[in-house]
């Protein structure tokens, strides 16, 4: 079940402010970006022709959230707050990577962006789980966008995936 995207209470107030800051406001929906987005990556295959996965959950995502320099409102829980770059192009070049993931996971995986500061990959799965994937592993941030932006923008700890 998705969330109420009209919701004006939607998000708690630190992580509200930093996405009205970036452009969001409730309802935001646009979807030709998106599909420009979402062409563009099917099109693409890497040298060993890996190619990306796409479906509804990341182009809904890119819809809403696409296209947004978000930096966090205040300072984080445990972590640095993050500031992300929602483009899923900065995952163009990571075919292989979240292949691997999505199998690793027994799903499809797709970008969704980054996060500016240490260039961490995020990535959606086909229910809309966000993760992300870094030089130091690869976290789970939340079972849908909304919790996903809420731990990078709060600076809540995520959780390690580990095999097995």
């Amino acid at each position: 079940m998705h969330a109420d995207r009209s919701s004006s209470t939607r998000f708690s107030v630190p992580v509200d402010a930093a996405l009205r800051a970036a452009g969001w406001q409730p309802g935001r929906w646009n979807i030709k970006q998106a599909e420009v987005w979402a062409d563009t990556l099917r099109s693409h295959a890497s040298p060993a022709g890996h190619r990306h996965a796409v479906f509804p959950a990341a182009v809904e995502a890119w819809a809403e959230f696409g296209g947004l320099h978000i930096t966090a409102q205040g300072p984080g829980r445990q972590l640095a707050p993050a500031t992300l770059d929602l483009n899923p192009l900065h995952g163009l070049h990571m075919a292989r990577t979240l292949g691997d993931l999505g199998r690793a996971l027994d799903t499809e995986v797709c970008p969704l962006g980054e996060e500016s500061d240490n260039r961490s990959l995020l990535a959606i799965d086909t229910e809309g789980r966000v993760y992300a994937l870094d030089h130091t592993g690869d976290w789970y941030l939340g079972p849908d966008i909304d919790h996903g932006l809420t731990t990078l923008l709060t600076g809540t700890h995520p959780v390690r995936l580990t095999a097995g």
